[in-house]
């Protein structure tokens, strides 16, 4: 197994993974190589799905206020 040193990381940086890691019940070694994991096997961004969303946000008529189910609609996918 290789071993990776990172340099430099922000304190706010560790701080959040610390807190992540005390969350899942596991090492910050353990988390660093989790996020890495989930990371390195995400899909990448569909920009047209993307742009298409964003224009259907756009034409919602005026006077429609925006609620979190209404955005957890257009979320559903991301």
């Amino acid at each position: 197994m290789a071993t990776l040193t990172i340099k430099n990381i922000p304190e706010p940086l560790v701080k959040r993974l610390k807190q992540r890691a005390a969350a899942h019940r596991r090492s910050l070694n353990f988390e660093v190589i989790s996020c890495l994991e989930r990371m390195s096997h995400s899909a990448p961004n569909d920009v047209d799905v993307l742009l298409a969303r964003a224009r259907a946000v756009r034409r919602i008529p005026k006077g429609v206020r925006l609620n979190d189910r209404l955005l957890r609609d257009f979320r559903v996918g991301f």
